[in-house]
């Protein structure tokens, strides 16, 4: 079957798919992993988002139309964090959509263990971990 044969993909379906190839975090569990210096969190959300809801301590802020040539462990504009492809990235944009898609281009990259977080910031946020207010 071809690529023109193909039939299109709804984006609820999209998630469904690209969700089953890796292990998404709960907000509990991406915290004590990134309070242990096993995960990196990367902050996605526009700027928007960032100045109206805050920041998630610790989280590398990265937009989404970025993340790929700042992860990228081989890459030249890649952020001193991208040490290599075995590195653990929790991705988190508002409420855990975009993330998902966000995780499924890192693995495309060869970041095998990267995820997103279930929920997003705002599962951050209702979870009640540390939040730095919004400047201004």
């Amino acid at each position: 079957m071809s690529a023109a044969d193909e039939q299109p993909v709804g984006i609820d379906d999209l998630l469904e798919r690209v969700r089953a190839g890796y292990r998404r975090i709960e907000a509990e569990q991406a915290h004590e992993a990134a309070r242990r210096g096993e995960a990196l969190l990367v902050d996605i959300r526009y700027a928007a988002l960032r100045e109206r809801d805050g920041l998630i301590p610790g989280a590398l802020v990265i937009e989404r139309n970025e993340l790929e040539w700042r992860l990228d462990p081989q890459g030249s504009h890649r952020v001193p964090e991208a040490t290599g492809h075995d590195l653990r990235v929790v991705v988190i944009c508002n409420e855990g959509y975009a993330s998902s898609l966000a995780a499924a281009s890192l693995h495309q990259l060869g970041l095998g263990r990267a995820t997103d977080l279930v929920g997003g910031f705002q599962a951050w946020r209702a979870a009640g971990l540390p939040v730095e207010p919004p400047e201004g």
